[in-house]
């Protein structure tokens, strides 16, 4: 099943949470911090705004930061997606 967002929708896959620290701490599973950097997989074709179609300045294949609660998350096949507003990414990682 193939995911298709529609106007200024995003989906994307959350990167894994970090296991370690720096030092090389192992951290049990309720001291990891929920990621916010995630890979995009699909977007939409944009939001209207005034009779015209405003186009998505992200695409597929970046690496983005988005807000830490934001998005609808779905479970498809087994793997867990989150779809986000264009408005609700803060940042391409580069």
């Amino acid at each position: 099943m193939k995911l298709k967002p529609l106007a200024d929708r995003v989906v994307v896959k959350m990167t894994e949470a970090e296991e370690t620290t720096k030092s090389g701490i192992i951290l049990t599973a309720s001291a990891k911090e929920k990621p916010q950097v995630a890979e995009v997989l699909a977007v939409g074709p944009g939001a209207m705004k005034d009779g015209k179609l405003v186009p998505m300045t992200i695409k597929v294949g970046d690496k983005v930061i988005t807000s830490k609660y934001s998005g609808t998350e779905i479970k498809m096949d087994g793997i867990e997606y989150i779809i986000v507003s264009e408005s609700d990414i803060l940042a391409i990682v580069e």
